[in-house]
């Protein structure tokens, strides 16, 4: 289905309505964590939104636009986005939403730094600049002048959003590169089936939990402990969770159909203040100076980003978080 480009205000309603959708599973991930596997949750959610892609793949073309002559580019798209997602819901276990949503919002700096060297482009001293002011927020949050055993989460963890970041940029890039020509329906399919085939092999090799039982690391007992049977309150949960990431997919999609990226992008950081709310409201966190700081850099980075390629008519606009569902 093709859809008439510009159409700003349809576009922007999309976008505010899919970041709202991912601020929603992010909240609901960090609170099922401390009782089901991410592998288990992960399952759950894709197989619903699986079948949900596939209704609205009904009105796009139907099975048929499935069909690809570059399998092995869905097939890495996937992985990377699976590697970014775990990623992000492992350091959820652990800390703030606030912290790990902001950490994530490096993307459109790695991609504005490695688009140098993978598609070619000339980043002036302006944009390089603020991808700089960005990363010093990113190092900022790691807090290196504290040591190691005054933190109360591990240097490893605090780096789990960062390595989503940098593996969702990859994505990006390499799907600008080469090119993808699919429904939002289509593509969506091929993620739910990444996320599908990898959480059953984490099932199939650590399912029982043996594993979880060697680790006292929050985020690993979080990946490795046993598949339970859901409570009933939570089967809704789940449910609504598979819904929701159907919609996320489809929605960030079709916003950017409906309008360039230059448009709809800026719009995605309303992720990081839904972030704060949600971590205040439901878990109680209250971000820390150095939470404040980051975030105030990164946001202001990435923005300035955003306007200084809309100003120069570029096509390279950072998503950060358009296609992490």
């Amino acid at each position: 289905m093709t859809l008439p480009k510009n159409r700003a205000g349809l576009a922007i309603a999309f976008v505010l309505f899919g970041v709202l959708c991912i601020s929603l599973n992010d909240m609901l991930i960090k609170q099922l964590s401390s009782g089901y596997p991410l592998h288990q949750i992960v399952f759950f959610r894709s197989f619903i939104a699986l079948l949900v892609s596939l209704v609205f793949l009904h009105f796009e073309g139907g099975l048929p636009a499935l069909r690809t002559d570059q399998p092995w580019l869905h097939f890495l798209r996937g992985i990377l986005v699976v590697i970014a997602n775990m990623s992000f819901f492992l350091a959820l276990a652990v800390i703030p939403l606030a912290d790990a949503t902001a950490l994530f919002f490096a993307a459109p700096l790695f991609i504005t730094l490695l688009s140098i060297p993978i598609l070619g482009e000339k980043v002036g001293p302006l944009r390089l600049g603020a991808v700089f002011v960005g990363f010093i927020g990113v190092v900022i949050m790691q807090r290196p002048w504290e040591p190691s055993e005054a933190l109360t989460v591990s240097r490893i963890v605090l780096l789990l959003p960062v390595l989503a970041a940098l593996t969702y940029a990859l994505n990006q890039l390499m799907t600008r590169k080469l090119g993808v020509n699919a429904p939002a329906s289509a593509l969506a399919i091929y993620i739910q089936g990444s996320f599908l085939v990898v959480s059953v092999g984490f099932f199939i090799v650590a399912g029982d939990g043996r594993f979880a039982t060697q680790t006292t690391n929050a985020s690993l007992d979080f990946l490795l402990r046993a598949w339970v049977w859901p409570a009933p309150q939570d089967r809704w949960v789940l449910l609504g969770m598979g819904v929701n990431g159907a919609l996320i997919g489809y929605c960030l999609s079709q916003a950017y159909r409906l309008a360039d990226a230059a448009t709809v992008a800026p719009f995605e950081y309303i992720g990081l203040p839904l972030a704060v709310f949600w971590g205040l409201i439901i878990f109680g966190d209250i971000p820390t100076w150095e939470v404040w700081t980051g975030i105030a850099l990164i946001l202001s980075s990435g923005l300035f980003v955003f306007f200084r390629e809309r100003s120069k008519a570029k096509r390279i606009s950072p998503r950060p978080v358009a296609r992490r569902h």
